[in-house]
């Protein structure tokens, strides 16, 4: 029974520490955003929405080939869709999502420990890799979601069917 309260009494301990911890700075995650070269990366990310439309048209048209004036209303609506997404991704709109978000979940201890390992050779080297490894990955991604296409128009079929016999 006394281990019990001790266990108790050291869970209860440990996590009202954890609640008390000192959240992080804005100072200090501005610090870590510009160490892990975040905006960068964010406008990287707004370069390769293109490529990533494109492959989804693609995905979405399939083995139809649209006609000149189809592929010409389809270059608009995407020509239109990247100016809207660029201006809601531009770093000015991310940069205080970013903040308030590591705000409300990171430490000023957990930012310090990130700031000390992205200072590091290896931190160093997982900046500068990660873009590469993300381009390598989206593509991966966007096969294995082709893959499941099929599988979620046949689900949504089912849904549909099943919500008309429910209907009648």
């Amino acid at each position: 029974m006394t281990r019990l309260r001790l266990l108790i009494a050291a869970l209860i301990f440990s996590g009202t520490a954890a609640a008390i911890a000192e959240p992080a700075s804005e100072a200090s995650i501005r610090e870590l955003l510009t160490v892990t070269q975040a905006r960068e990366l964010s406008d990287g990310m707004n370069t390769q929405l293109d490529e990533s439309m494109s492959a989804g048209i693609r995905m979405a048209l399939g083995d139809r080939k649209p006609t000149p004036k189809q592929q010409r209303a389809i270059d608009n609506m995407k020509d239109k869709m990247l100016v809207v997404m660029r201006g809601e991704l531009a770093w000015e709109r991310m940069e205080p999502l970013y903040i308030r978000v590591y705000r409300e979940s990171l430490s000023e201890e957990e930012v310090a420990g990130m700031l000390e390992f992205y200072r590091t050779p290896a931190g160093q080297a997982l900046i500068r890799k990660m873009p590469l490894m993300m381009q390598k990955i989206m593509p991966e991604i966007q096969g294995l979601m082709s893959s499941a296409m099929p599988k979620m128009q046949q689900a949504q079929r089912e849904f549909m069917a099943e919500m008309k016999a429910a209907g009648e």
